[in-house]
């Protein structure tokens, strides 16, 4: 009986072990190297292009929006005044985003201190990334970031931004190809929470809000969709919300 679990022992160590390597070689096998690119006013204008075919300045003027990401987490975000109210499963939470402070309710009902810290961390997270794959391409000159000029196969130029600063993971850097106007079609990603670096992700079924600004509502990362539901944006947070301030208590 000893020898036979020790032979089974041996067996499952030898499958998670090649398991294991199967992946790391996967890993390896599926990733690019992060591209090599010229800083300077030619990368500074092709980010500009972007931005103009994204309606930029309609964007800044946004004062609100609201949207649900991949059917998951719902946000109304005070663009203004920098508060986000994240809503998942039995969990609201209003959000100071400078802070990093906030009021969490289960069930709409108050938490202990310490779970209204780990709730407010977790929506400040949730917005963090979510309001990133929401308009990403309006973050090109965000403080921290670069930006390069990268020659593609089919003639036409990307755009490489690099954020050494700022949200869940300072280092980042996104590859975008664009269409001739400068919409976006994809972006490459070289991210420390995705192993496989190069993941290409795509940018689609772009709409023109109420406030003008363009947003793209999918993203494929093969079989994997992503999608931005419930999109609405207003030059005020009152016009989502019937009227009412729904940070009052922040």
């Amino acid at each position: 009986m000893a020898k036979s679990k020790f032979r089974w022992l041996k067996i499952t160590g030898i499958v998670i072990g090649v398991l294991v390597v199967g992946v790391f070689a996967l890993v390896f096998l599926l990733s690019k190297p992060l591209p090599e690119g010229k800083e300077g006013p030619a990368a500074d204008a092709l980010a500009q292009k972007m931005l103009e075919a994204i309606d930029h300045q309609a964007w800044k003027s946004t004062g609100a929006v609201q949207w649900t990401f991949a059917e998951r987490h719902r946000f109304i975000w005070d663009r203004k005044r920098h508060f986000v109210q994240v809503t998942w499963g039995d969990h609201r939470v209003l959000v100071d985003i400078n802070k990093q402070e906030g009021i969490a309710y289960t069930n709409e009902s108050p938490v202990s201190d310490e779970e209204n810290r780990a709730l407010v961390q977790k929506a400040w997270a949730y917005w963090a990334n979510d309001s990133f794959w929401l308009n990403a391409p309006a973050k090109a000159f965000d403080g921290g970031t670069s930006r390069k000029l990268i020659p593609m196969e089919n003639g036409r130029p990307a755009l490489l931004v690099i954020y050494s600063s700022g949200g869940l993971t300072p280092g980042d850097a996104y590859l975008w190809e664009l269409d001739e106007q400068g919409l976006p079609l994809t972006y490459s990603m070289w991210v420390s929470i995705i192993p496989i670096k190069g993941l290409s992700a795509s940018w689609g079924a772009w709409k023109e809000t109420e406030t003008g600004a363009r947003i793209a509502t999918e993203h494929h990362l093969g079989p994997l969709a992503l999608k931005i539901d419930d999109l609405k944006t207003a030059l005020d947070l009152t016009e989502l919300t019937e009227g009412k301030d729904i940070f009052g208590s922040l």
